[in-house]
């Protein structure tokens, strides 16, 4: 008698190289070679009586079928995943994987401290970041969790929350010789100021300020503007090219070494969370759990 699930593992590979992005890649994951991964496709191309990807020397693309048969094969091995799991966190060591994505500024300064912690209690998860300040889609991309900051709009996603982050105002020693340092915020304006442009939007993000326990947005304008990675003001700063807003954790260790001054300290005391969200629908595994006991209570 045949078995009915024997095409498991081509269905493995189907996913291994829609997420890997080729077969060659698919093939290093797997151990194996791309003819090997080729085969697996064909296998189950044949099976099912539809053709799943678009293959071609140079690219590789999803048939409707193939998307439809990705999204609910990778439930169902979700699924497969979260029993093992289940089983495993029962019977001691927590196993598994983790699918992360986190913005720059969190994901090179918060973020590396959290993960160690959690990796010296949980050394058998093995973690997946993705640091992007694009919103991945945490259902359609297989993420588990997602880091986010700002207020979060009532998106049906559980959010918990990591930290209040102070802002900071910078700039360089060299950029006060040469422009000196605003009296006040009105005199702002007359300064270089380096702005971030919302990925969303396009339109910078405002300054927010404390002033006589007021909270107080500010638009900068500037010639010089960033898009992508927030980041990238703080490295024009320090390189004397203007004044910048970032949060207090990325500025304090420029800071104290001296190559970045703090501006209008007495404007101080606004802040913006970052949160750790997922999706309710998602299946909570061992491993997702030690995760988020481990990122909300630090040791």
């Amino acid at each position: 008698m045949s078995r009915k699930y024997d095409h498991l593992s081509d269905v493995e590979t189907f996913v291994t190289v829609v997420e890997r992005g080729s077969l060659t890649a698919a093939a290093v994951a797997m151990s194996t070679t791309p003819s090997v991964i080729s085969r697996a496709l064909a296998r189950l191309e044949a099976r099912l009586g539809t053709q799943l990807l678009r293959r071609t020397t140079r690219s590789l693309g999803l048939t409707d079928a193939g998307r439809l048969y990705l999204e609910q094969t990778r439930a169902a091995l979700s699924l497969i995943d979260d029993a093992e799991r289940a089983v495993q966190a029962d019977g001691g060591e927590v196993t598994g994987r983790l699918r992360i994505s986190a913005p720059t500024t969190f994901g090179h300064y918060r973020l590396p401290a959290l993960l160690r912690q959690f990796a010296e209690r949980y050394p058998a998860v093995r973690v997946e970041l993705n640091i992007t300040n694009r919103n991945v889609d945490l259902a359609a991309e297989n993420f588990d969790f997602a880091i986010r900051q700002g207020v979060l709009k009532d998106s049906g996603m559980i959010a918990r929350k990591l930290e209040d982050a102070q802002l900071v105002l910078v700039c360089s020693p060299e950029y006060v010789q040469r422009r000196g340092l605003p009296r006040d915020i009105d005199a702002l304006s007359t300064h270089d100021c380096l702005t971030f442009l919302l990925p969303s939007t396009g339109r910078s993000f405002p300054w927010q300020f404390m002033r006589a326990d007021e909270e107080l947005d500010w638009p900068p304008e500037s010639a010089l503007q960033v898009t992508d990675d927030a980041l990238g003001t703080v490295t024009l700063a320090e390189a004397g090219l203007g004044i910048c807003q970032t949060f207090r954790f990325i500025a304090q260790d420029r800071l104290e070494r001296g190559v970045l001054v703090e501006v209008l300290p007495e404007l101080k005391g606004r802040s913006r969370p970052f949160s750790l969200i997922y999706t309710p629908q998602r299946r909570m595994t061992a491993a997702a759990r030690a995760f988020i006991t481990c990122v909300l209570a630090p040791a």
